[in-house]
Order: structure tokens, then sequence, then C-alpha cells
């Protein structure tokens, strides 16, 4: 299948395609780009140096992608921006590549980036990411499967998000979310469990019990993590309950506080409210 390139297109030095792909009127695409096949790029989207992007995806009006990063640090060495499959770009969304020389941003495939939200350098994103208008990643930040990012939420920089984690309108988050968890507010605290989020995942319900007490014995137990994580460790049967203790270890930054008030929590363990954090 041809491309098929507008008259008013930029199409630099040495850019790879592959085939079926549509590049709408004022795009710009800088050297060296690669492009896979049956893209659609609407007008105006530029496409950075180093950026190498795959097939079927939607790219709207406005998008920056793969344009250098916005940090103090950046001395113009060669970087990259690496996007999957099947990924929407929505108006205005910005993308930008690696600080660090050979180092890189990553998203996956099937991720849904609404208008005018932010990635910044040297993200990791994973699959079927949704970041609604005007999400925000500062740089380093771990973005993993399944994770929902409402309207205006701003991430610190190196912070992790665990798979099918939630996080709520307006929240600033500057500590580790693990996966499978609700969370919200200024600064952002674990209000719940992602129960739609896990059966919607096909997450059968004996393991969402067992994520169950692994959220209790993280938040609920008062224990602290340290101790808490002893009991998960001789308890985690299945992959989802290793991956929660797995994550949490990892962590540098540390993980969200939970809730003060337990009794407030819904029986499905589900809450978006604001509520006074307790430490974890």
């Amino acid at each position: 299948m041809k491309n098929m390139i507008h008259p008013s297109a930029i199409i630099g030095k040495d850019v790879r395609m592959g085939d079926g792909n549509a590049i709408g009127p004022g795009c710009a695409i800088e050297d060296g780009v690669v492009l896979g096949s049956r893209n659609r790029l609407w007008m105006n989207v530029y496409l950075g140096p180093g950026t190498a992007i795959g097939d079927d995806n939607q790219v709207h009006m406005g998008a920056v992608v793969g344009h250098m990063p916005q940090d103090l640090g950046f001395a113009g060495a060669p970087t990259f921006t690496h996007i999957g499959n099947r990924n929407t770009i929505r108006e205005y969304v910005t993308i930008h590549r690696g600080t660090k020389e050979g180092s890189s941003t990553e998203i996956g495939d099937d991720c849904f980036f609404m208008a005018n939200a932010h990635v910044a350098h040297n993200c990791q994103v994973g699959n079927k990411v949704i970041l609604v208008n005007l999400a925000s990643l500062t740089g380093y930040c771990e973005i993993g499967d399944g994770v929902f990012l409402s309207g205006m939420v701003g991430l610190h920089q190196f912070t992790r998000v665990g798979r099918l984690a939630m996080v709520s309108a307006l929240s600033a988050v500057n500590k580790d979310v693990p996966p499978f968890m609700l969370c919200g507010g200024r600064p952002g605290v674990i209000q719940g469990l992602n129960v739609i989020g896990m059966r919607r995942a096909g997450i059968s319900a004996p393991v969402r019990e067992e994520i169950r007490q692994v959220y209790k014995l993280l938040y609920r137990s008062g224990l602290n993590v340290a101790n808490a994580l002893k009991q998960i460790e001789k308890s985690a049967k299945s992959p989802e309950a290793k991956e929660m203790l797995a994550f949490v270890k990892a962590s540098k930054r540390g993980i969200c506080a939970g809730i003060a008030d337990a009794e407030a929590e819904s029986e499905e363990g589900e809450s978006l409210l604001s509520r006074k954090p307790r430490a974890a």
C-alpha cells in the first residue's frame, strides 16, 4: 500500500517508512526517523530525531513526539524515543526523547494519550496505559501495563506506578503506587483496590482475594512496610501477589501512604474520596 504524503509535509533525510502511512499537511519529520506501516499523522505533527514508531498508530494535530527534553542538563547528545503499535496520541500531546547520551523514552502498545498529556524524558510506559487530558509524567517515571491516570494528574520524577493501578484526577503523586491500587489526593494516598480494573483484566476472584490480603497487610495491619513484606513473603502464592511484593521491595522512593479511615472503604475496597493520610 502506497504512502500518502501531503505536499506541505517536510520529510528529512534518511527517513525510513513502511507502507500505507498517511502524512497530513504541515507535518515535519526530522532526519533518520523510523516510521512503521499504516500510521496516520494528522496535520502539523512533529517527529523529532531519534524517533522510532511502530505500526497502526494515530498521531493527532499538533502532537510533538521526540523533541528535545525539558532538562537543563541536556547537552544535545543523540537520544531516542521508541513507540510501539496501535497507540492513539491526541491533540498537542508532548513526548520527549531521552536526556543522557544513548538513552530513550519508551512507550509500549495500545496506549491512549488524551489531549495535552505529557511524557517527559526517559519515561518507561507499558501497554494499554491511558493518560487523560493534561496528565503529566516527569522524567524517569515508570508506568506499568493497564495504568489509568486521570485528568491533570502529576507525578514526581522517578515515580513508579504498578500494573492496573488507577490515579484520580488532580492528584499529585510523589511516591510509588503499588500494582492494583486506587490512589488519589495531594499528596496521593492509597484509597483502595482497583477491583473493576482487575475484573476487566480477567484476574480471577481467588487471586483478587489474595491481592486484597496483601493490601490489608500493607495498609490495614498496623505493621510497618518491612514487617508487612515479611508476612507477604510467607503467604504470597499467585504471580500477582508476588508481583506486588517485588514492586514494593524494589521501591527507592517508598510507597504511597494509605487513608486513615479503614471503615470508610466500601466492601469492594474501592474509594476515591480524599481522606487524611496515615503513614504506610
